[in-house]
């Protein structure tokens, strides 16, 4: 089945992060359903719209900048389903506002990019979400998605993978992933644990497996949960799943490495955004060669367009 295989391929622990350590209980087989669940809420939704909401703040970076996994994906999310008829809005920090910008112009895309409440901010989680809505205008959302974006521990802290405190650094946007009986269907997509939506995976499964897991161990949960190698590829695939249920053909353009790499290094540059492993300024992600990131990207085109398993 293809979703089966689009899954198949995002779960590559390429980073060696633990995300399958115990072979028993793991981050990867926690909700092996949820992939399939997420593409067919939004491809069977008779008129979806979708907010990603993203940006990830590495404080230890050269500059101190949001990191490239999770922008690149929420910009790819833009460019695959807004051609499908399914509206997409872009929420992130201010942090992540020019990258964004620079990225859309770069792909001629007018979708609404909404700067998030600032990380030290008063506001109580329903004024939080009546602040965000406002913002948005009338972009009513039916599904509502998070990408690489850092959620409170059991403490209401947000961490690094490496333990690190940012929880004044990032607004709280997981203020708007809180279980509503009204609210849209949620989606997290994460490669870490650390992440909005994780909290749908018991916190000593993450522990068990994710080195400091029981300190950074996100408590929120989301409806699906998307876990995979790298966060970017996550939003690749969904995209593709949506396409493949939709039975429609996306651009060819879509899953080429090369415009993926223009694409990152305007951003890089426009942001800044730095790799998050590395720290540095360059148009990588998660300390991988270009080679070993875009070769997921690619197999997902392939797998798409032969539509075998």
């Amino acid at each position: 089945m293809v979703l089966t295989r689009l899954r198949d391929i995002i779960q590559n622990d390429i980073g060696q992060r633990g995300l399958r350590k115990d072979p028993a209980r793991n981050l990867i087989n926690a909700c092996s359903d949820n992939f399939a669940n997420a593409c067919r809420s939004l491809a069977e939704h008779p008129n979806p719209s979708l907010a990603v909401a993203t940006g990830f703040f590495i404080p230890t970076a050269t500059p101190p900048a949001g990191e490239t996994d999770g922008p690149l994906g929420a910009l790819f999310l833009a460019r695959a389903l807004t051609p499908m008829g399914i509206p997409v809005a872009i929420l992130t920090d201010a942090f992540c506002i020019q990258a964004l910008e620079a990225g859309l112009d770069a792909c001629g895309l007018h979708v609404p990019l909404i700067a998030l409440p600032s990380a030290t901010s008063s506001l109580r989680p329903d004024e939080y979400h009546r602040e965000v809505q406002t913002r948005l205008g009338d972009f009513a959302l039916t599904h509502l998605l998070a990408i690489e974006r850092v959620g409170p521990n059991e403490q209401g802290r947000c961490h690094t993978m490496r333990g690190r405190d940012i929880t004044a650094l990032v607004s709280p946007a997981h203020h708007l992933f809180l279980p509503s009986p009204r609210g849209p269907i949620t989606i997290g997509i994460g490669d870490g644990g650390n992440e909005i939506g994780m909290g749908k995976i018991p916190r000593d499964v993450v522990a068990r497996n994710i080195p400091n897991g029981e300190l950074v161990a996100c408590q929120t949960a989301t409806d699906q949960l998307i876990v995979c190698g790298v966060s970017n590829w996550g939003a690749y695939a969904l995209a593709a799943g949506i396409a493949h249920l939709r039975g429609i053909s996306l651009d060819a353009t879509l899953f080429d490495p090369e415009r993926e790499r223009q694409l990152l290094e305007t951003m890089v540059h426009a942001g800044p955004l730095v790799d998050g492993v590395t720290g540095q300024p360059t148009a990588t992600v998660d300390g991988l060669t270009w080679e070993q990131y875009a070769e997921v990207l690619v197999k997902i085109g392939e797998s798409l367009a032969s539509g075998t398993p």
